[in-house]
C-alpha cells in the first residue's frame, strides 16, 4: 500500500509576541510558517490547534506550562529544500533548527519532523 502524499513540517509552539518576526525569518530562508488554526488543511483549524497545544503541553508534563495560550504552527520547506522525490537534506533540518534555536524562550518544539496532507502555496495568477 502507497503512503498518501504528504508534506515533511516541524510542529511549533510560538509565542504570539514573536510570531510575526519568525514567520519574516522563515520565509527569508524559504520556510513557510501556517498557523494551524487557519491552515489550508484544517477542517476544524481552531479545534486542531487547541488539540495538538494540549498534547504538546501535557507531554511536557508540567515544563511547557507558559506556552498554554501560544500559537501552534507547522513549518514546512519551500521547493528550494527538495530535490525531486529524493529526502529532505540534513542541511534542511539543521537550517530550520537553528532558526528555532534563536527564538529559544519564545518557541517550544521537539526535535523530529512529522508529516500533514500537502500544503500547497497559492500561485499568481500570470496573464
Amino acid at each position: 500500500m502507497a503512503r498518501r502524499p504528504h508534506e515533511n513540517v516541524a510542529t511549533v509552539l510560538v509565542d504570539p509576541t514573536v510570531l510575526d518576526e519568525l514567520e519574516v525569518h522563515l520565509m527569508t530562508l524559504d520556510l513557510r510558517l501556517w498557523p494551524v488554526a487557519t491552515a489550508p488543511i484544517a477542517v476544524d483549524g481552531p479545534r486542531q490547534a487547541f488539540q495538538i497545544r494540549r498534547r504538546l503541553i501535557e507531554a511536557r508534563r508540567g515544563e511547557w506550562d507558559d506556552a498554554a495560550t501560544w500559537t501552534p504552527v507547522w513549518i514546512s520547506f519551500g521547493e528550494s529544500w527538495y530535490d525531486g522525490a529524493e529526502p529532505l537534506s540534513w542541511a534542511a533540518h539543521q537550517v530550520l533548527w537553528r532558526t528555532l534555536e534563536h527564538y529559544a524562550g519564545r518557541v517550544r518544539y521537539r526535535l523530529g519532523l512529522g508529516g500533514v496532507p500537502p500544503l500547497r502555496v497559492p500561485r499568481e495568477r500570470t496573464a
